[in-house]
Parts: C-alpha cells; structure tokens; sequence
C-alpha cells in the first residue's frame, strides 16, 4: 500500500531486543512493584492509627505526629497513593487522607499528605517523614500532643492544651447548642466539634492561611455551605489568643455565634450574602445576653451619633479579616441590626423563614428581592430605609 515499507527482517529483531530491556519482547510491562508496596504500606499505617497500636505504627516508619493524635476518637482513617515519585532507594509520596471522627463525621474529611520514602535494610519501604501536602492545611495532631474532651453536645479537642481549658470550652459549646437549637430549630446535628490550637499561627495553620488574616477574629467556622447532612462536620476553631482576651459573655456569645453556624449550613447558600449569614449567627448569639444595641454594636454606634448613618447593607467584600478593623466591625453589626430588626418587626419566625428563602436559592441574584417579597412583604429599598431608620431609633 502506498506510504507504506515493510521492515527488514534485522530491523525487526534490533527493535525487539530494545525493547526487551524496557517491557520484554512479549510486550509485558516489566513488574515494578513499588507503587503497590507503598500503598500497602500506607494501609499497614492506617490500621495501626485505627487499632492505637504503636508498635504497628513503628514498623511503617517513624511515629512522626502518631503519639500526638492516639486520643482523637477516629472511626475511619485511608490514604489513597496518588502519585509516587521513586529515586533509586528513596521516594516522595503524595496521598489523599480519609478520616473520620467517631460519631460526628458523617462522610471523611479530605486533606493531602506528602511523605518522604526509603528502603529499609530487608528492602521494604519505610516512611521517613509525613507532613500536609503543599496548598494543603495541617491537622490539629501536627501541632502538638492533642487532648480530647467530650461534652454533652461538643467534642473538643486541644493541641498543647490543658484538659481543665478544654472543658471550659466544652461547657460553652455545650450551652451553645441548646440555645441554637431555640432559635433555630431541631433540624441539625446539635453537636459540635471544637478545634482549640496553641496559637494565632496554629488556627491559622489549621485553615492553610496566613496568621494576618486572622489576627483578632476570636473564632471561625469552617464548612461547605448548602452541604448534606451526609457531609463531614464543620469544625470551630478557635484563636486562642483573640478568645482568651474577651470576658465570659463574650466567650458565650463567639461559641453560639459559631455554633449557628454549623445549624445554618445547609440552609445557607451561594445565595446568601454575608450581612445574613453572619448577621443571624450574631442574632442568636446575643439573645439573652443582655447586651444593648450600643454594647454590642459600639463602631455602628459611634458612626451614627456621628451622623455617619450607612447608606446600604455591607456588601461581602466588607466581612474580610485582611481589611480595616473599624470597617470590619462596622459589617458585623449592620448584619446583626438588620437581623435584630426583622426579629422585632415582623418576628423571629419570620427571620428564620426569610433565611432559609434566601438560602434555597442556588445564586445570588434577586434571592434577597424574591425573599423580601414572599416573606416579608416589602422590597430592598423599603427594607434598606427601615433600617436606616431602626438604626437611629436605637443607636442615635
């Protein structure tokens, strides 16, 4: 056939023995098991985390964080061996990690892992370091020895904490939840998982951000909005510095604050702006509190004696920790007395519908209008001069 030339008989056999040295003239791969003994490895190393077993641990490589994380009360752990680059007798692993706490994670929480690889003297892979993965977050165990802490309706676990702050933290938490659940309703998991790091650098660490971005924030919560109920649990983690400065209505108002949070993920979505979200976890958390608008909302108080009343809500970009403080503040309490004013207006069930209606839609545009509508009977801009003029009426 045209294009076409038959091979020399030589050609043939010179092509053959070339490639009997990379597959074997067969045309068999030629067996390097290296990739398979790693990840039998790495499951000889998952079931020693699960079983507590040192010893097992040991024989997979050296104890690293192992002794730090033996008290964490894990119900499933399991690398998955992505990527394995070999060099002669050492290796760099990259492994996607499954874990899951007992009794609170409903599906495994997924973080990267890098692990640094050699031979042994019998020729066994032996793990010589393993840290979080590049653009990866650490784990509390990474820290430090974790302490463990169980409440009523709270898991807390602390890194180079004593177990007599723990508690204090899992006594909050555990009037959180309650109070949530008051406010909010019973449709949640009422339990929450609480992250107390030694640091600023450690919560930071634990989020895969930098300590500036979270200098003064007391607490933050993390998870996937609009996630299932088969999705793993949103973590609070603490800023031990920030927090240990506040007093005790303060420390109760940041948990419940945080703890609304975890109530309201699912029914909070791309849809919601900041001003809500934040607003209504603010809302809860000082109910009962006995703190006056002017008490809790000092940078908005001083802006409208001022004469300084703002013009619209907070746009989202007005809640970044990385911002100015003032304005920052001044976000916060907008959300919190726009939130305040529907609950005294049209009543707290009516705040809680008008939450969840903004939550279910997917986007954001004409969720907050729709949701006035049907909700509330008003439109944004009759919303907006409302209040303006609540803010007046109660902090000028």
């Amino acid at each position: 056939m045209a294009g076409r030339r038959r091979a020399s008989k030589h050609g043939v056999v010179a092509l053959c023995l070339l490639l009997v040295s990379l597959v074997g003239c067969g045309g068999r791969p030629a067996s390097d098991t290296a990739r398979a003994d790693v990840q039998r490895l790495l499951d000889r190393r998952s079931a020693a985390v699960l079983d507590r077993d040192r010893a097992a641990f040991r024989r997979t490589g050296d104890l690293d964080w192992f002794e730090n994380a033996r008290g964490v009360p894990f119900a499933a752990w399991s690398y998955r061996l992505t990527t394995l680059h070999r060099d002669g007798a050492t290796a760099t692993a990259e492994a996607e990690l499954d874990y899951r706490i007992q009794g609170y994670d409903n599906a495994p929480v997924s973080v990267g892992r890098t692990l640094t690889l050699s031979l042994d003297a019998s020729g066994q892979w032996y793990v010589d370091t393993e840290k979080p993965a590049e653009k990866s977050a650490e784990q509390l165990w990474d820290q430090g020895e974790v302490a463990v802490v169980r409440g009523e309706h709270s898991l807390v676990l602390g890194a180079e904490q004593s177990t007599e702050i723990l508690h204090s933290y899992a006594d909050l938490a555990d009037h959180a939840v309650p109070a949530v659940s008051a406010a909010w309703g019973t449709d949640w998991s009422r339990h929450v998982v609480v992250l107390v790091p030694n640091s600023l650098d450690g919560m930071a660490a634990l989020l895969g951000s930098p300590a500036s971005s979270y200098r003064g924030i007391a607490a933050v919560t993390t998870g996937e909005t609009g996630a299932p109920a088969s999705a793993p649990a949103d973590r609070i983690i603490v800023n031990p510095d920030a927090y240990g400065v506040l007093g005790d209505v303060g420390k109760q108002v940041v948990l419940t604050h945080e703890t609304t949070h975890v109530a309201t993920r699912a029914h909070t979505s791309a849809a919601t702006p900041l001003w809500l979200s934040e607003g209504y976890a603010d809302f809860v958390g000082y109910l009962g509190s006995g703190r006056s608008p002017a008490q809790a909302a000092p940078e908005l108080w001083r802006a409208v004696t001022d004469g300084r009343v703002p013009a619209a809500l907070p746009e989202d970009a007005d809640f970044g920790f990385s911002g100015n403080a003032t304005e920052l503040a001044q976000a916060y309490e907008s959300g919190w007395m726009a939130c305040r004013m529907v609950a005294d207006q049209w009543g707290e069930p009516k705040l809680r519908e008008f939450y969840q209606a903004v939550g279910v839609r997917k986007e954001r545009a004409g969720a907050v209008e729709d949701a006035l509508e049907r909700v509330l009977d008003t439109d944004l801009d009759d919303f907006t001069a409302r209040w303006r003029d609540y803010l007046r009426a109660r902090l000028g």
